[in-house]
């Protein structure tokens, strides 16, 4: 008889708590950097004071991976409790997270962990597919190789308002920040390959691109109709969260269930207030 599976994550999966206790998913945070201050992600800081610190002193923090000796902590009472635990971690290609909970579960048994090449709520949506396989009473090792299959399924993208963060935060040039804001360009950013790359630019009125960037994101996609995720850096008005949530009905008609989440304080950092994703899963081919 197989052993209980437990799910896991880094807290870059930005899932609500109300989802993680829904769904029973554990997760570990990631450092925040502030200066010499260091902070847990969502933990003791959040996006709200990420901006409240930018607007004080135009100081942006850096995160840091979990070190492998934390997560040696963080899996080993679940590996005494008798579970065998599936780690879905933020890409690869983004942090060190993933390599160090390889290195932690060499010494412990039973531990899987998985590089989702994804950020944010693409992580989630593989998440609550290992959720309902673990509820299905597929063993650890099955839930693993599934969501490495399901990689290429998953849909991520964002679309942002101001490059004032990615400028201030060195990843891109003042030039292009200040070309954009002369020219009201709200560039699109995708998952391809694990990394985050511009797709699209957009051009107007932000409340204009969402309801844009919704609908030619969807059109045409094979959308897994469970869950679509709604994932914003800035907590929506109740009259923006409708007019979202039309949009993606528009698009979807057969869509059963939309979920609303913030950017945790790794995305929030880059792209600054305004962002906002649709993210979802597109149907095995």
């Amino acid at each position: 008889m197989s052993k209980p599976v437990y799910i896991t994550a880094d807290s870059t999966c930005d899932l609500t708590n109300e989802l993680l206790e829904r769904f029973q998913i554990k997760t570990v945070p990631l450092h925040v950097l502030l200066g010499e201050e260091n902070y847990l992600d969502g933990v003791d800081f959040t996006q709200d004071m990420i901006y409240q610190r930018y607007a004080q002193d135009k100081l942006l923090p850096r995160t840091a991976a979990v070190s492998p000796q934390e997560f040696t902590d963080f899996f080993t009472p679940l590996v005494q409790a008798g579970y065998e635990v599936v780690f879905l971690s933020i890409s690869s290609e983004l942090s060190a997270t993933y390599q160090n909970a390889v290195i932690a579960a060499q010494d412990l048994p039973g531990v899987y962990p998985v590089d989702s090449r994804q950020l944010t709520t693409g992580v989630g949506l593989m998440l609550l597919e290992a959720c309902r396989m673990r509820d299905d009473g597929q063993d650890a090792a099955s839930i693993a190789q599934a969501m490495e299959e399901m990689i290429g399924r998953v849909n991520v993208s964002f679309v942002i308002d101001t490059l004032e963060y990615m400028w201030k935060g060195g990843r891109c040039t003042g030039v292009a920040a200040f070309g954009a804001n002369l020219l009201n360009l709200k560039p699109c950013i995708e998952m391809r390959e694990g990394k985050l790359e511009v797709c699209k630019k957009y051009r107007g009125n932000i409340e204009k691109v969402y309801e844009k960037y919704i609908a030619e994101r969807l059109k045409g996609k094979d959308v897994d109709p469970a869950h679509v995720f709604i994932t914003t850096s800035s907590a929506p008005t109740p009259q923006q969260a409708q007019r979202l949530e039309e949009a993606v009905r528009q698009a979807v008609p057969a869509v059963q269930e939309i979920l609303f989440t913030r950017t945790g304080c790794t995305v929030t950092s880059h792209c600054g207030p305004g962002t906002m994703g649709v993210l979802f899963l597109e149907k095995t081919k």
